[in-house]
């Protein structure tokens, strides 16, 4: 009887740990990988706002984006055997003697780069530095047709060229969108030819808008994490509406998902020009200085954030001068596009035609108000320009850590400054908030918080007026241009 009661126990608890055991073969067989991921069932279905897939977009576009490989000349001077270290060594003159009108060898240099088509007579957009100098330029479309190519336009400025190819049928082109009305995390797709790989596609996002890379005098890129590397350069970044936002220009050397593109809108104010002129012909002169508003700065005025561009300084008789524009004014925007960073600014005017009348709605005295500007035309080499508000010089003599005297008649003329106007700061105290904020011993002190100073007197009253952990506004000149500095007087 034991014995059956025993074996009555086994054979139930063996048959529960068979339903255990075949519970989890099931288990096994619904997820293969059981802890590490679960597999998903059907198509995937992206969230709203999301593409599910960027396929039909580039089978569209791609027919009208190109290859672009030139060929350009280059002197390769020859090896000198004696060649030397610093000095040079004996043999060097007889060396240059000897190869005098036969400097080196004719050396052929390729590159590659992208473009993409604009209209049906097959005008292409690219960037100047990929057909800069070249002597052959041959497009490859999708298709694996080749044809010679001629600049037509170029600018070194914007780094835009139009390159143009001959053919005996219309071609297909893009659309040219808008990219103002891009927005940060909007995505976008770029089509070009990295690394010699033909009608390579990335997705990715707009990173930022605006930004400045030192790459030229009007930079205003748009950053995106779509994949961008060599040979990328001047083909399109598309919206999800497969219109073109951007030209593909520069990557961060070392950086992952840092692309910069030119945005299309500028594009699109300069291909007439260089279509009909080969070169930007006509930029528009607004004739200020501006610089940053720092945060110091943009206390001092009044306003909540660092924003806008602040005129330091007004080119006499010029359109700026004109329109009533005056040091001191802050410009919050420029035909209604608001100005996140002052170095955006020199591009919007440069981008406008001369003659164009603009609406500018600028802070002045802590007051908005709008004001026009008929503009000028900018003289080869001139542009509007840009300073930063400084850098470091200084610890106290007065309260604002500065030592100043009087201008003399002399030193008045010699600086270029009118007789009976600023103070000359003979020193500023090392360590002190106006040597930090950027103030230099010669510098010349034209204001206080707006207070004009013309004597050693008006300094000693204005200063005087500054309170312990107050901003202190300075309009300071130096050399031919005055800046504004601004810091917090701690004494």
């Amino acid at each position: 009887m034991y014995n059956k009661r025993s074996l009555i126990i086994v054979a139930v608890v063996m048959f529960a740990t068979g339903l255990l055991f075949a519970a989890k073969l099931d288990l096994v067989k619904e997820s293969p990988a059981g802890e590490y991921f679960h597999e998903g069932a059907g198509q995937y279905s992206p969230p709203p706002g999301a593409p599910g897939s960027f396929s039909d977009l580039a089978k569209r576009v791609s027919p009208a984006v190109v290859n672009i490989s030139t060929t350009k000349r280059t002197k390769v001077r020859a090896f000198n055997p004696f060649q030397g270290f610093g000095q040079r060594e004996p043999f060097d003159d007889f060396f240059d003697k000897f190869f005098e009108g036969n400097p080196g060898m004719e050396h052929k240099q390729h590159s590659l780069g992208s473009g993409f088509v604009i209209n049906k007579d097959g005008y292409i957009i690219t960037n100047n530095h990929v057909v800069r100098e070249a002597e052959e330029i041959v497009v490859r479309f999708s298709d694996e047709h080749k044809y010679p190519a001629k600049i037509i336009g170029t600018d070194a400025k914007t780094d835009i060229a139009v390159i143009k190819v001959k053919t005996d049928k219309p071609l297909k082109f893009v659309s040219l969108g808008d990219s103002d009305k891009l927005d940060t995390g909007d995505w976008v797709v770029a089509i070009g030819n990295p690394f010699g790989f033909d009608h390579t596609v990335t997705a990715g996002i707009v990173s930022a808008k605006g930004r400045v890379i030192g790459a030229g005098p009007y930079d205003n890129f748009i950053q995106t994490d779509a994949s961008i590397n060599p040979g990328n350069s001047g083909g399109p970044l598309f919206n999800l509406a497969g219109n073109v936002v951007g030209i593909n220009t520069a990557i961060f050397a070392g950086g992952q998902g840092l692309g910069f593109a030119i945005p299309i809108n500028m594009a699109k104010k300069l291909i007439p020009q260089l279509v009909k002129h080969g070169k930007i012909t006509d930029r528009g002169w607004l004739g200020v200085q501006i610089q940053v508003v720092t945060e110091e700065l943009a206390k001092s005025f009044g306003i909540d954030r660092e924003m806008g561009a602040l005129v330091s300084d007004v080119v006499p008789n010029s359109p700026a001068a004109k329109a009533g524009l005056k040091t001191g004014d802050i410009i919050l925007k420029y035909e209604g596009k608001e100005i996140y960073n002052s170095k955006e600014f020199p591009g919007m005017v440069a981008n406008t035609q001369s003659n164009t009348v603009v609406k500018l709605d600028i802070l002045r005295d802590g007051k908005k108000k709008t004001i026009e500007a008929k503009l000028g035309k900018m003289e080869e080499g001139a542009e509007e320009a840009t300073k930063e508000a400084g850098e470091s010089t200084a610890k106290e003599a007065d309260k604002l850590g500065l030592i100043t005297r009087a201008l003399s008649m002399e030193e008045a003329h010699e600086l270029g400054v009118p007789a009976g106007q600023g103070v000359l700061i003979v020193r500023v105290e090392p360590g002190s908030e106006a040597e930090y904020a950027g103030v230099r011993s010669g510098d010349i002190l034209m204001e206080i918080n707006s207070a004009k100073i013309n004597s050693m007197k008006e300094y000693e009253k204005a200063i005087e007026t500054v309170k312990k952990g107050k901003v202190a506004r300075l309009l300071i000149r130096r050399q031919n241009s005055t800046i504004y500095v601004a810091f917090k007087v701690n004494k």
